[in-house]
């Protein structure tokens, strides 16, 4: 299993250069709030906490395609039967994370990542969460939380610790069963998790750059305790020199709320699409929750939610996520203080400030019982603790500008005690303004747009990420100086001063300072920034850390907003099954684009060679038919599917408009195809890659797009099962990839190498899909209540050995398909199969 440990998550954000507006940060921006937030908060006051005396009780109903529904009179029972359930389908996945984030990954699987490459990714891992201090976080913060927290999280360790009781160590899921470290688990490893959780899209991505800050004048990251011998952080500096990827799998999604003016009944609905990886740490899990009088929850949350619905609905709203284009983080020039050899003191408001040091050791294993311990240092500034980037961010002599310098890192998530009551006061939310108030609250969605809807069909938007609140005046200042903004453009991260108190982080940019918007006809979100979340009403005057203004809309963004533009049947409204076809209707916006004008383009070619990006002269005439064709959709009998992938791949690298991006007409440019030698060598290029992977460029996607498990112990299953569904690339909507990088577990999967610069692999005979919709519903308020139909594409259960392994996946193989929701209490009876009443003695 060591072979698989992955050190990234494969839910972490990108804020790359992409997401910097540097030439304008501080222009337009306002402190002001963008709508006087003035609401209350009505949600129930009757829940009780703790269970009575400690004695847990949950009723679980199983119901079709293995989804649990948990019925208890208290929190600490109902997380307690949603910890059960949830273990039953994905123990090893929880368990996995735990010893991850208590930075126990070198003592069960040594020192590397890769076993024998020297990587020391697993020790890099267990030092940067100490150094972080999530653990210490974690058995601080507990007591601080509110006592609904603390009863869905000692009620999810005890639900977790009887499902692993019951069924003993050796008969759980093949995919971990007899591990040592699948061990009971205590309410602060389910804190220490979530804070970790927390920071996926930021601190967690630089364990590398933690683990190489040492002052100077060192040269060892870390040493033998028993005989002092130092790691060489030499061979770690080259394989950790660049600035991490913050979002390695592009992780993303799609939401719509849609308003009562644009909604046929008049009622709110909702489309929620996030896109997500198919296995790991982010997988997400079906289920419904109920304390009766008090609360009535339908939807799907990721792996470790104690209780509570990241994504669903209940009698009165319906809310979804996106991951926004904000900064969770930034970055901190340190000035050293020239007295100070050991380059440990830095400069702020022209005082020297001594960094602390803080002593950390772990256990790694050696071999088969035997292990040392490594001991080493982590050093930290009032701006956060020290990274080092080889290849840009350096400890000492600046290459540039020849100061001393050192940079920190600021993470506005370290600690976020807010997540589980800001989750559940979503899930108890009756009215947007309800919903609203929550985000007044707290801020612990962590690095999400949120979109919801309610009843009466009022939609709403907001970017509800932790963003360090850096005061306007410092931004006004930051915007000016010519060297922190080509420090910034270089790295794709803000990076801000860190000699002058006025750049500190006041906590987080408050909600009234966010990007918002109320509308009654739609708010939606594609991961581009917030300012399009309604083309009719752009949002602008917010911080420049939440993402770019004018930008141009990806793909995806503008196949989403022209079926927006479209509406739906009734009299341009929309009905459920309008939102369902839009949600699984596989279009794609490059393809209805372009498509016409490029087989006109190539066919006017005929069988004249092209060149290739090779060199190689191609006959396209075989591309040309296949073309003619493509039906114009990502489905499994499309021909010409692949084809145009492929050639998408290529567009993307060098497009080739009619009409260029104009700032002042986002949603309509660039368009109309430039029919020119560079989109026919596009296509060649295309038609050499598929051909010389041994592929027909005329097959149907279904033949060459499939989905394929690993087995227990990450081989091939040879079960390839065939995949409808667009890419990103071609501006798909219902997006799938194959990524084929780390899924943040150590749990054994295979992967097939890929083709350079496409996502195709010889070796898999096309796409193998790893990743994208995953938990997706249409759903609609009707008087009778909450309608709807979703998926979970990869199906409920990790565990192999599961009934509900691969139910789901196989329904969506057969045809792209959504399947009804159960709501309400009648409903769920009418497809029971499983009914059981858990008791247990509380953990606390």
């Amino acid at each position: 299993m060591a072979e698989q440990y992955f050190k990234r998550s494969a839910a972490a954000l990108l804020v790359g250069a992409g997401v910097l507006t540097l030439s304008a940060c501080g222009d337009g921006y306002d402190p002001d709030p963008v709508d006087e937030v003035v609401v209350t908060n009505p949600a129930p006051t009757g829940l009780i906490t703790f269970a009575p005396d400690g004695e847990l009780s949950a009723d679980v109903t199983w119901t079709d395609y293995g989804v649990p529904y948990v019925k208890a009179e208290n929190l600490e029972s109902l997380g307690f039967g949603v910890g059960y359930a949830f273990a039953r389908d994905n123990i090893c996945i929880l368990a996995d994370q735990i010893i991850k984030f208590n930075s126990q990954r070198a003592m069960y699987f040594g020192p590397d990542q890769v076993p024998g490459s020297g990587d020391s990714g697993n020790i890099l891992n267990d030092f940067g969460y100490l150094a972080l201090g999530i653990r210490d976080n974690a058995e601080q913060g507990f007591e601080q939380i509110s006592e609904r927290a603390q009863a869905l999280i000692t009620g999810y360790a005890a639900g977790y610790n009887k499902y692993l009781a019951d069924t003993g160590v050796d008969n759980i899921a093949p995919e971990c069963a007899g591990q040592p470290w699948l061990q009971p688990i205590t309410p602060i490893d389910m804190m220490t998790y979530a804070q970790g959780v927390a920071l996926l899209p930021g601190a967690a991505n630089f364990t590398g750059p933690l683990f190489l800050a040492v002052p100077p004048s060192q040269s060892a990251g870390a040493t033998n305790k028993e005989t002092g011998e130092a790691l060489d952080l030499a061979p770690l500096a080259e394989l950790y020199a660049e600035v991490p990827d913050t979002n390695p799998t592009e992780s993303g999604s799609n939401g719509w709320a849609i308003g009562s003016d644009l909604s046929a009944s008049g009622q709110g609905m909702l489309i929620a699409n996030p896109h997500f990886p198919h296995t790991g740490n982010q997988r997400f899990w079906q289920f419904g929750i109920e304390i009766p009088g008090e609360m009535k929850v339908v939807g799907g949350s990721l792996s470790g939610m104690p209780g509570i619905v990241n994504i669903g609905f209940n009698e009165n709203v319906a809310w979804t996520h996106t991951f926004s284009t904000a900064s969770r983080f930034t970055i901190h020039r340190l000035t050293l203080d020239s007295n100070d050899a050991t380059g440990t003191t830095y400069m702020l408001d022209g005082e020297p400030v001594a960094m602390t040091k803080q002593q950390h050791s772990i256990e790694v294993a050696t071999g088969p019982g035997t292990f040392m311990t490594l001991q080493r240092s982590s050093y930290h500034s009032e701006f956060g603790p020290i990274i080092v980037i080889p290849n840009g961010l350096p400890w000492g002599t600046d290459p540039v500008t020849g100061q001393q310098v050192a940079y920190a890192l600021h993470d506005a998530n370290l600690p976020n005690y807010e997540l589980f009551d800001h989750w559940l006061g979503m899930n108890l939310a009756d009215s947007i303004e309800s919903y609203k108030q929550t985000f007044v609250d707290y801020t612990g969605t962590v690095f999400n747009n949120a979109m919801a809807v309610d009843k009466d069909g009022n939609a709403f938007f907001t970017d509800g990420s932790s963003v360090p609140n850096i005061v306007p005046e410092a931004l006004a200042a930051w915007s000016q100086n010519q060297l922190y903004q080509g420090l910034s453009q270089q790295a794709g991260l803000f990076i801000f001063p860190g000699d002058e108190s006025l750049y500190l982080p006041q906590g987080t940019v408050p909600f009234a300072q966010a990007p918002q918007l109320e509308r009654s006809d739609f708010v939606q979100n594609s991961n581009d920034s917030y300012w399009l979340t309604n083309p009719a009403a752009p949002i602008t005057g917010v911080s420049p850390l939440w993402g770019p203004v004018g930008n141009q809309q990806s793909f995806r963004s503008r196949m989403g907003q022209k079926m927006l533009a479209q509406g739906g049947s009734v009299d341009g409204k929309f009905t459920r099954e309008d939102l369902v076809d839009r949600l699984i209707g596989n279009r794609a916006w490059l393809v209805e684009e372009v498509l016409a004008d490029l087989v006109t383009h190539c066919e006017a070619q005929g069988s004249t060679p092209v060149m290739t990006a090779s060199g190689a002269s191609v006959d396209i005439s075989a591309s040309c038919a296949a073309l003619a064709q493509f039906d114009g959709r990502m489905n499994l009998n499309s021909i010409g599917a692949m084809l145009f992938r492929e050639f998408a791949t290529e567009f993307r690298r060098n497009p080739q408009w009619q009409v260029a991006y104009d700032p002042s007409q986002p949603v309509t440019t660039p368009n109309t195809l430039l029919a020119n030698d560079v989109v026919l060598s596009q296509l060649a290029t295309a038609q050499e890659r598929i051909q010389n992977a041994g592929l027909a460029v005329d097959a149907t996607l279904g033949e060459v797009q499939f989905v394929e498990r690993s087995l227990p112990n990450g081989q091939p299953s040879g079960q390839k099962l065939p995949w409808g569904g667009a890419n990103n690339i071609e501006g798909g909507f219902n997006v799938f990839n194959s990524n084929m990088g780390n899924d943040g577990t150590v749990l054994p999967r295979h992967t097939y190498p890929l083709l350079p610069g496409s996502v195709l692999s010889e070796a898999a005979g096309g796409y193998h899909i790893t990743y994208g919709s995953s938990w997706m519903f249409a759903m609609e308020f009707t008087p009778e209540g909450p309608v709807a139909n979703g998926l979970l594409s990869y199906s409920q259960a990790s565990d192999s050995s599961s009934d509900h392994y691969l139910d789901q996946t196989l329904l969506y193989s057969s045809e792209p398909q959504l399947r009804p929701l159960h709501f309400s209490n009648d409903d769920v009876a009418a497809v029971a199969e499983e009914q059981v009443t858990l008791t247990g003695e509380s953990v606390r």
